[in-house]
């Protein structure tokens, strides 16, 4: 799989979803709209920045088809800014993270990281 976002450590919470735009891997989605009627499977896409996430993609999915979403555990999640071990981080631009300023918090850095690059968070989406 491409770009393949690898936990350290995920305790059995993956959800298979069913995405209404193209989605990268390693970055935070959200639901998108109501579940698929078909599959039952809840659609998503990239999480609207500063907006509570629902997962994180667990590779590159494209539009229109089915992958796997991390919704817990400590795993790689995209940078989209720098950030500070420690610090709370919320969504961000393209569904990368951003230390927190005005939005949700859906995790803790684990380590210190820059724009685009992977950076280690404790998820709590």
């Amino acid at each position: 799989m491409a770009n393949e976002a690898k936990p350290l450590f995920r305790p059995g919470q993956d959800v298979t979803a069913l995405t209404t735009g193209a989605v990268t891997g390693k970055r935070f989605v959200g639901v998108s709209a109501t579940r698929d009627a078909t599959t039952g499977l809840v659609k998503v896409a990239h999480a609207t920045a500063a907006a509570k996430a629902f997962g994180v993609a667990s590779a590159d999915i494209a539009s229109g088809a089915t992958g796997l979403i991390h919704r817990g555990g400590i795993l790689f999640v995209t940078a989209g800014g720098a950030i500070t071990a420690g610090a709370q981080v919320e969504v961000g631009t393209d569904g990368k993270a951003v230390a927190l300023s005005s939005g949700v918090a859906v995790g803790q850095a684990l380590e210190t990281g820059s724009n685009n690059n992977d950076v280690l968070i404790a998820l709590n989406v």
